[in-house]
C-alpha cells in the first residue's frame, strides 16, 4: 500500500470515529427527542382517525372526525379566538423593544432592578399568574375597578363581559412575557457595534434617529425569533384561560365563555371532559397544522423583510 493510500484510508478512519463519537453524543438527546416528542405525535396522528369507547379502545373510522371538525361551529370559534389572541399577543413585541431601549440607556442607574422587575412574571407560575388577576378582574371587589372608581369610572367585570374579557386575557398574557422578550432583546441591543452609534453620531443622527435606522434592522433577527415563539406560545394557551374561566359547566356559564375559548382548552374538554378522545386529536393535529403554517409564513415573510432590508 502507498503512502497516499494509508494516509487516505487513515483519514477515512478517523472521520468515521469522529462520526461514530457524534452520533454517540447525541444519541441520548436523540432517543428523549424520538419518545417523548416525536412518538407522541405520530401516535396523536393515529388516535385523530378513531373513535373511543367508554370504557377504553378505539376502532378506526378514516376521516369521521375530520369531517365533523370542519362542520362544528365551537372549532371554528375556538380557532377565531385562539387567533384573535395571538394577533394582540404581538403588541407585546414592540412595547418589548421600546421598554429594552430606554433600559439600555448608557448610565442608566439601577438596571438590574428593572431587569428583575420585568422578568419576575416569567419565573412565577401560570396558575398563581391567572388567579392574582383574576382578582384584580373582579368586578365587585377588584383592584381594577377600585382604582377606576376613584376617577369616577364605574369597571365592567372583566373577565365575564363579552366586551372586554379578550382584551383582559391579552393584557395578562402580554404582562407575563414580555420579561422574557425584553430581556431577548436586550441582549440583541448590547450586541450592536457601538462603532454604529459612533459613527451615526458624527454625522448628526439623534437617539431616535439611532433607533430606528440602527437598533430596529440589527434587532431584526431577534424580532423573528421573538415573533416565532410568541406566535406558537400564544396558540397553545390554556392555562390562563383554564384558571381564570374553569372549564365544564362552570366555565360555559360565564356570559363571555364563547369569546374565550380556545383550541387547546376545547381540546381538554372533549379529550378529558367529555371523553372524546379521537375528536380531541382531530382538533389537536388541526392546530398542529395551523402552527406549522404559520411557522412557515413566518419565515417567508422574514426573508422579504431581510432582502428589503
Amino acid at each position: 500500500m502507498t503512502t497516499a493510500r494509508a494516509a487516505h484510508v487513515a483519514k477515512r478512519r478517523g472521520n468515521r470515529t469522529q462520526a461514530l463519537w457524534g452520533y454517540a453524543f447525541i444519541a441520548p438527546t436523540g432517543l428523549g427527542l424520538a419518545i417523548f416528542n416525536l412518538w407522541p405525535v405520530a401516535q396523536t396522528a393515529y388516535f385523530s382517525f378513531t373513535e373511543w369507547g367508554a370504557f377504553g379502545g378505539h376502532t378506526w373510522t378514516g376521516l369521521d372526525n375530520y369531517t365533523r371538525l370542519f362542520a362544528d361551529p365551537e372549532v371554528g370559534r375556538a380557532m377565531l379566538n385562539t387567533l384573535t389572541y395571538t394577533a394582540l399577543g404581538l403588541i407585546g413585541i414592540p412595547l418589548a423593544i421600546v421598554f429594552a431601549a430606554l433600559i439600555n440607556r448608557p448610565g442608566l442607574r439601577g438596571v438590574s432592578v428593572y431587569r428583575t422587575a420585568f422578568f419576575l412574571p416569567v419565573v412565577t407560575m401560570p396558575v398563581a399568574v391567572a388567579m392574582l388577576w383574576r382578582w384584580l378582574y373582579n368586578g365587585d371587589y377588584g383592584l381594577v375597578n377600585q382604582a377606576l372608581a376613584v376617577v369616577g369610572i364605574d369597571g365592567p367585570n372583566w373577565i365575564a363581559d363579552p366586551a372586554t374579557a379578550m382584551y383582559a386575557l391579552v393584557v395578562v398574557g402580554i404582562w407575563s412575557s414580555i420579561g422574557y422578550n425584553l430581556i431577548i432583546f436586550l441582549a440583541g441591543m448590547q450586541a450592536i457595534p457601538k462603532e454604529l452609534y459612533e459613527a451615526a453620531a458624527m454625522d448628526g443622527a439623534g437617539r431616535v434617529r439611532q433607533f430606528f435606522a440602527i437598533t430596529l434592522p440589527m434587532l431584526s433577527p431577534t424580532a423573528f425569533f421573538i415573533s416565532i415563539i410568541s406566535v406558537i406560545g400564544s396558540l397553545q394557551l390554556f392555562d390562563l384561560v383554564f384558571v381564570m374561566t374553569g372549564s365544564g359547566q362552570a366555565a360555559r356559564a360565564n356570559p363571555a365563555y364563547a369569546r374565550l375559548q380556545t383550541v387547546v382548552q376545547l381540546f381538554y374538554e372533549r379529550a378529558f371532559v367529555t371523553n372524546d378522545r379521537g375528536y380531541a386529536a382531530a382538533i389537536v393535529i388541526a392546530l398542529l397544522v395551523l402552527i406549522a403554517a404559520l411557522t412557515v409564513v413566518q419565515f417567508r415573510l422574514q426573508r422579504r423583510w431581510v432582502h428589503y432590508v
